[in-house]
């Protein structure tokens, strides 16, 4: 059996540092573990901090994806009850389709910032967003193109269409997030902490 090690970061800011020097430490990080025989590297997802950088898992992934060749390049993760599934597919269905086979889409269940932040990325729809396990199933439908008839974007294609999408994963610490993953086939339960 063959172990496959991956890397999480987080695109931490050091005293004395700026943000263009962190996200060069991530670029920097993420090709020495490409060199060094890793199988993933993941960014996560964090608002309003002075610690860490990573506020755009997509786009931070694009980046990399183009700076590497063969590691798998993901978010850990996106944090899904902020954002429309349909946006999130296709931002992970233009990156799949970028480099096919190497893209990761990781779905956390925190908040990904402290709640001011959180208020301000879903700005009206906090009392009304229905919950994460709805959103994951609907991310998962449109990232497919298999909405059912019924649903209210039946017929809503997501573009581009692939026949290779990102490898899903639902994360964290909890048994919710375990049963949340369990109760989709397909999505892989990582525990981060």
């Amino acid at each position: 059996m063959t172990l496959k090690l991956s890397i999480l970061d987080q695109t931490p800011i050091g005293e004395k540092k700026n943000a263009e020097e962190a996200f060069q430490h991530t670029i920097e990080l993420a090709q020495a573990a490409e060199k060094w025989g890793y199988h993933r590297f993941w960014v996560a997802e964090h608002h309003d901090s002075d610690k860490v950088v990573g506020a755009s898992p997509e786009v931070l992934v694009s980046h990399l994806l183009a700076k590497t060749g063969r590691i798998r390049i993901g978010s850990g993760g996106v944090m899904l009850q902020h954002y429309s599934p349909y946006k999130v597919a296709e931002n992970f269905n233009v990156l799949a389709s970028l480099a096919p086979g190497r893209v990761d889409l990781g779905i956390g269940r925190s908040p990904g910032g402290l709640p001011l932040a959180t208020r301000a990325l879903q700005q009206d729809n906090v009392d009304n967003e229905p919950p994460l396990s709805d959103k994951l199933q609907e991310l998962i439908q449109f990232l497919h193109n298999r909405l059912p008839e019924g649903h209210p974007f039946y017929g809503l294609k997501t573009i581009p269409e692939l026949r290779q999408t990102a490898d899903i994963y639902s994360l964290g610490t909890s048994v919710q997030s375990a049963t949340l993953a369990a109760g989709f086939g397909s999505v892989c339960f990582c525990a981060i902490s």
